[in-house]
């Protein structure tokens, strides 16, 4: 009987980029979570979700396994699974700063919390990309979390930054975004190639793309614009021989038929828009538009904006599993173009 009732809780995705033992582990501690499942209760066998969710045992094996690390579940010889509880991470404090609250990071946020137990405390902080202000919150409270994580990006004075990361013991540290090499050991690291995903995401819209002339970036915020991504637009539009241009000032914003326009922050997205909405040119047919970063409204706006995407919910569920097993290393950010209208 409580074999059968687990059943309605878990869901397995074969179109979710999430991996199917972190969909089966985040189900299970989301319905212990919720009082569905108490301690104590049995859990179907390995063989018993194979069957019934049609994914390998292997793969059901990681899962349970991950909740064995977690404390949510255990197991005794002969007798199968059962379920524990959380009370054991009552002690997880971790400080997130952010450089800016976009709905990606908030995404990341929400995922993340949504796969901790209830009892852990979560703090987000906004630096505003400024590296004095960086450095003081994360100074003072530095003895203060089980668990740091960070994603470094600052107007000036990030030449510096690692000299303040490296204060933080390493199994607390975790850092998302981009690669610092000054900070170096053992610790978790979940990076993203802008350079490659720029480079792959246009190479799959090359069919889309040819019937532009010119492609343009739009980096009004100069100092904040990932580099990577400008080298590896660059070297696309070389390798296939697209005219290219950099806006750097909104003087240099012309709309011309036969432009694609890429946008990486979402204020130089408002801005293109409301550039485009004075012109008589039709979004997708004689203008192009690609945006960095999925949204809600990006799914709408001029009948659906192309975009180039991490998925920040895998982010999130990830960072979550690192901090409950202390895994480290460096593991990249998946991404994805979505093509829609706009191209």
């Amino acid at each position: 009987m409580v074999i059968n009732k687990i059943y309605k809780y878990i869901e397995i995705n074969d179109c979710s980029l999430t991996p199917k033992y972190l969909q089966l582990s985040n189900a299970i501690i989301k319905a212990i979570k919720e009082g569905k499942l108490l301690p104590g209760e049995s859990l179907p066998s390995l063989n018993e979700i194979s069957f019934e969710y049609e994914i390998a045992r292997a793969t059901v094996e990681k899962g349970y396994n991950y909740l064995k690390k977690n404390g949510a579940i255990d197991s005794i010889q002969g007798k199968g699974y059962f379920i524990k509880n959380l009370q054991e991470h009552e002690k997880i404090k971790i400080l997130i700063l952010f450089d800016q609250l976009s709905p990606e990071k908030r995404c990341i946020y929400d995922a993340l919390v949504a796969c901790l137990p209830e009892t852990a405390l979560v703090e987000l902080l906004i630096y505003n990309n400024d590296y004095g202000f960086f450095k003081k919150l994360l100074t003072t409270r530095i003895r203060q979390y089980t668990h740091f994580l960070i994603l470094p990006n600052f107007k000036e004075g990030g030449e510096n930054a690692h000299e303040v990361i490296n204060q933080i013991p390493l199994e607390k540290l975790i850092l998302i975004g981009r690669l610092i090499p000054e900070v170096k050991g053992a610790f978790a690291t979940f990076y993203q190639d802008f350079g490659k995903n720029i480079y792959q995401s246009l190479e799959q819209a090359i069919p889309l793309l040819s019937k532009y002339h010119s492609i343009k970036i739009i980096c009004l915020d100069y100092e904040l614009f990932p580099t990577e991504i400008i080298d590896g637009f660059i070297n696309f539009c070389n390798q296939f021989a697209f005219n290219y241009y950099l806006i750097k000032n909104l003087s240099d914003l012309v709309i011309n038929k036969g432009d694609v326009f890429i946008t990486y922050d979402e204020n130089d997205l408002i801005v293109l828009i409301e550039q485009i909405l004075s012109t008589n040119f039709k979004v997708g047919k004689e203008i192009g538009v690609i945006s960095y970063n999925e949204s809600a409204l990006k799914k709408v706006i001029l009948n659906g904006i192309t975009t180039i995407s991490t998925d920040f919910q895998f982010v999130g569920e990830s960072v979550a599993q690192a901090i409950m097993n202390g895994t480290q290393g460096i593991e990249e950010m998946p991404f994805k173009l979505t093509i829609r209208e706009s191209l």
